[in-house]
């Protein structure tokens, strides 16, 4: 292996050859060998995108140190990073300094190492030139805001509004299917099969509601702030300035934060947003359980539903096959709400004019969009779209309901009704049979009051 020699204000540091990062990368590379989880691409990418605005607003603004020249070297070599091609270049741990300011250094050296050689010569620094008008601690929580931003956007709502979309399609195919309703696990009154699917559906458009509103708080970026919020080292407007033209890059709207004070050391929005998330996980939670119990069986539960078979489900019962895309939905909400956890915890730590838990906010934040984006994706292909209602099952579970007893209670009463349901069940008889004998009606008036497809709607 060949090695070159990068420095900076610590002293000399040994960098391999074919990398283009230089010394306080390095440092951190050997300094923090902690777990296997590395600083997410989303923000590296975020980061880049930063890095271009900033070079394009700094030319503008100074360009008598951001040089034509030099803009145009930073520029190429963040559309490199931003095409993928050097994803490799980006080693550093999320267990580093709670700044971030390792993972902003390694962009900038980067950027700084690979516009040199795209320039031909050594015209880049990277603090005096790529960080330029700029601290990590402006630049990271940005970056933070914009790469969660950019997920919800391009990935999960999209995946959302797909599963919802597949849930209002099986709720207009199966209008008219009733079915017993069920509350504590315990039989209940009547319900249409796509009354159940528009509750499944409802959620999410809920969700899809709340997480576009919630993200707006996200728009707000640090930028201009630099070191502690003073906006020291930067033009007056620069804030202002680098959003305009990062809006264009992102292709989505950011803005100047009104309070630089509150960007850099508050995060809420992103705790915020994150609960935003945790609602859906709730839900779909919900909605899996739901779909796993409905097709339990295929003969010994309740068998109301028929989902995909996709894979065997025993290494040792043939035949055997398990709701295991539902497994997967409750696996991932599961672990989006521990991931909220430790977002609102760290969102707490903010000491003075900084927040030092940055890195790990960063993680959780972005692991939660991809998670959830990826297993809506999974369930609506592999199960949802394939959700298909055993008719006579649901027929027979709901002739056979006691519950069936509550249409008797304008007529009867709710005691008489109650001694009806009980004397059915300890005699193991028809509720019609059971009415008869106490009494309480005549057989055709029972046929007539008692009727499933009008108690899925009130009187």
């Amino acid at each position: 292996m060949e090695y070159r020699t990068e420095h900076d204000s610590m002293g000399e540091v040994r960098v391999e050859s074919d990398k283009y990062w230089g010394a306080q990368t390095q440092r951190s590379f050997e300094n923090f060998k902690i777990g296997s989880e590395k600083m997410p691409m989303e923000i590296i990418y975020a980061l880049t995108m930063i890095k271009k605005a900033c070079a394009l607003t700094n030319n503008r603004l100074n360009p008598s140190k951001m040089t034509d020249e030099k803009k145009a070297a930073i520029v190429l070599a963040c559309d490199e990073i931003l095409a993928g091609s050097l994803d490799r270049h980006f080693p550093l741990s999320v267990w580093q300094t709670g700044s971030g300011t390792q993972t902003n250094m390694n962009v900038n050296e980067v950027i700084a190492n690979r516009g040199n050689e795209l320039a031909g010569k050594k015209i880049l620094h990277p603090n005096d030139d790529v960080n330029m008008s700029q601290s990590s601690n402006d630049v990271f929580p940005s970056a933070i805001h914009l790469s969660f931003l950019l997920g919800i956007e391009k990935s999960l709502l999209p995946s959302l509004r797909r599963l919802a979309d597949t849930f209002l399609r099986l709720e207009k195919e199966n209008d008219g299917i009733l079915k017993i309703g069920r509350t504590h696990l315990m039989d209940a009154t009547p319900v249409s099969f796509s009354q159940e699917i528009s509750g499944w559906r409802a959620m999410l458009d809920n969700s899809c509601k709340m997480i576009s509103s919630a993200i707006e708080y996200l728009r707000s970026l640090a930028l201009g702030g630099t070191a502690t919020g003073t906006g020291v080292c930067s033009p007056a407007n620069f804030g202002e300035s680098v959003c305009s033209v990062l809006s264009d890059i992102a292709k989505t709207r950011v803005c100047e934060s009104d309070n630089k004070f509150h960007a850099l050391t508050s995060k809420d929005a992103v705790a915020f947003v994150h609960g935003a998330l945790n609602a859906l996980a709730a839900d779909l939670w919900k909605i899996a359980n739901d779909v796993r119990f409905l097709a339990s069986g295929p003969r010994c539960g309740l068998g109301e539903i028929i989902i995909p078979s996709n894979e065997p489900g025993s290494s040792i019962m043939p035949g055997k096959v398990n709701p295991t895309q539902c497994e997967a939905v409750t696996m991932v909400a599961l672990q989006v709400q521990a991931n909220n956890h430790a977002v609102a915890m760290a969102a707490s730590q903010g000491n003075f004019e900084l927040n030092v838990f940055m890195p790990v906010i960063a993680y959780n934040c972005l692991r939660s969009v991809n998670l959830l984006s990826e297993v809506m994706d999974s369930f609506n292909v592999n199960c949802a779209v394939g959700i298909k209602a055993n008719v006579t099952r649901m027929r027979e579970n709901l002739e056979n309901s006691l519950m069936l007893v509550t249409a008797l209670s304008p007529e009867i009463g709710y005691e008489n009704a109650a001694k009806v349901a009980k004397h059915a069940f300890e005699h193991g008889l028809t509720l019609k049979t059971a009415c008869l004998e106490l009494g309480f009606l005549s057989a055709a008036r029972f046929d007539e009051i008692v009727r499933p497809e009008k108690m899925i709607h009130g009187y």
